[in-house]
């Protein structure tokens, strides 16, 4: 039976940072709670029902997100993980908090965010600032970086893939210090007596699949919650860029429509994992300028779990590995948790996809 391994944003608590750069108190749920629908039928804002607009410096919450995620069937959280260089790190509070937590017996992995900061100003322009930028420092920066994760790796409810640490990176290709990244992180984890790592390299439509592997990865996460635009016609695609462009309208696809593209067949080799996105709305963030999934259901996100299952049913058991699109990215409209408008209805899709039965009431 296949794992779902869900991706975790830490963004969920006011940092010194945040505070200087986005004003007092700044969190993700500022973006949320702004939102505003842009057309008629636009669900904005997305409004948390079970846990609220939660703070993730408190235990209970945390605890929380572990048992439902289990319960629906998700089998570890995968953190985002921000170290710029420099021992510049950012949002590791969550991660370390539940590493000290033993009530919450969940897996958890991390997934490095190697990519610079910006303040988006979102204007005509597409302006934007930058706040910090991420570095590729050489070998004692990586063990830097390796020893402050240490203390994670050691633990027993670290995630792993073949007996692996699994760790994914969001930009594989980003620089080609990332190789040699690789080959100290897998010497440290032999001197460590940890085994070896599973590394895990975003890509899209395996696009970039063999310099990834190249570069020293098991494995790619194939990223396409946007594949049906490359499927669109040449006249679509140029009445998409016309509407974004002069009419300053939001790029919408349905999501329905949407999941036709979103695993691909590629997902039957041994190092591609699959994404499923429950729903997704940058909206909260980038106003206009958004790209957006419009009417996702809990039902639709059903469907493509069960067609998630069965096809990747016949690899090899330890392959059978699906990402989630997220856990908790609530600015980008991309959320497992409960909102006011669907309550707990895409736990119960997984959660029905997985055990092989009906949906009910979604």
């Amino acid at each position: 039976m296949p794992e779902f391994v869900a991706f975790y944003l830490p963004q969920f608590h006011p940092i010194a940072e945040n505070d200087k750069w986005y004003g007092p108190g700044f969190t993700e749920w500022t973006n949320v709670a702004k939102a505003k629908p842009l057309f008629r039928g636009h669900y904005q804002p997305h409004i948390p029902a079970d846990l609220g607009f939660y703070d993730l410096r408190l235990p209970e919450v945390r605890r929380k997100q572990a048992l439902m995620a289990k319960e629906a069937g998700v089998s570890a959280f995968c953190y985002w993980t921000y170290w710029f260089g420099a021992g510049k790190q950012l949002l590791e509070m969550p991660i370390f908090e539940v590493l000290k937590d033993k009530d919450i017996t969940f897996p958890f992995c991390i997934a490095w965010a190697n990519h610079s900061w910006e303040k988006k100003l979102w204007d005509s322009k597409g302006s934007k600032e930058l706040i910090v930028e991420q570095k590729y420092l050489g070998e004692k920066d990586y063990e830097d970086f390796f020893y402050k994760m240490l203390p994670l790796f050691k633990d027993n409810r670290y995630y792993r893939v073949d007996g692996k640490l699994f760790v994914c990176i969001f930009d594989p290709l980003a620089n080609e210090e990332i190789k040699n990244f690789i080959k100290i992180w897998r010497d440290l984890a032999k001197r460590e007596s940890l085994g070896d790592f599973f590394f895990c390299g975003k890509d899209s439509a395996c696009r970039n699949k063999q310099k990834i592997l190249e570069y020293g990865f098991d494995a790619i996460y194939d990223d396409n919650v946007y594949n049906i635009h490359h499927n669109l016609s040449i006249a679509s695609k140029l009445w998409l860029y016309f509407k974004r462009k002069f009419l300053k309208l939001p790029t919408v696809f349905n999501y329905k429509d949407a999941i036709k593209y979103m695993v691909t067949k590629d997902a039957l080799n041994n190092d591609v994992f699959p994404v499923i996105s429950p729903n997704w709305d940058h909206s909260p963030r980038s106003g206009r300028s958004s790209i957006l999934l419009h009417n996702c259901k809990p039902v639709y996100f059903y469907r493509l779990v069960k067609n998630v299952i069965s096809l990747i049913q016949n690899k090899s058991a330890s392959r059978q590995i699906v990402l989630i699109k997220a856990w908790n990215e609530w600015g980008e409209g991309n959320h497992m948790e409960p909102d006011l408008k669907y309550g707990r209805g895409y736990l119960r899709a997984l959660r029905s996809a997985i055990d092989g039965k009906e949906l009910i009431n979604d």
